[in-house]
């Protein structure tokens, strides 16, 4: 697989990669993929858990304790919190957002699925989701799970990032080109 090689080529990639033949074996891809989504929603919404995963001063075992107790609290699965240790144990913990990005490409490939990032300039409803996914599943010929941002300065339209292509419909690139027409 020509993805895969490709995140492992990362060392986030090489923790996703080992963390999903782990899974794989224990027929617990999609528990795991709940338990990192729980973990990327946590970082992305509390400030003292991304505080957590980025410092530099908690020793291993401090570090190790404390995610291992964040961990039970979200009621992760056994496999995740494991790893998690491993990743404290190893001081890799700043890896977290990079190596659950590579986990859900390397599911999203297995599934036979492709991602796409899409960014709005404000949250998409359920309705303007379902559309989007069918249009680019038309587009690319495959299932597509989306992971949706929400970035205010792109003003308005939306930026989406398949693999390699992007697709930039967003008002502040059309007023940056526009800009770019005046000046001659």
């Amino acid at each position: 697989m020509e993805i895969n090689s490709g995140i492992q080529a990362s060392l986030s990639g090489r923790y996703a990669v080992a963390l999903f033949d782990l899974a794989r074996d224990a027929n617990a891809l999609d528990t795991v993929a709940g338990s990192l989504a729980g973990l990327k929603a946590a970082v992305a919404q509390s400030p003292d858990f991304k505080g957590l995963i980025n410092s530099p001063v908690l020793s291993r075992d401090v570090s190790g304790q404390t995610i291992a107790a964040v961990a039970s609290s979200m009621g992760t699965d056994p496999l995740t919190t494991k790893f998690l240790g491993v990743l404290a144990e190893n001081r890799r913990l700043g890896q977290l957002p990079a190596v659950i990005r590579a986990y859900e490409t390397l599911l999203s490939n297995h599934k036979g699925e492709v991602r796409a990032e899409v960014t709005s300039a404000h949250p998409l409803t359920k309705t303007q989701m379902g559309a989007l996914t069918k249009s680019l599943k038309a587009r690319v010929g495959r299932d597509v799970m989306l992971d949706a941002k929400v970035d205010p300065a792109i003003l308005g339209g939306l930026v989406v990032k398949i693999g390699s292509q992007m697709i930039d419909s967003s008002i502040r690139t059309r007023l940056n080109t526009l800009a770019q027409a005046m000046k001659g």
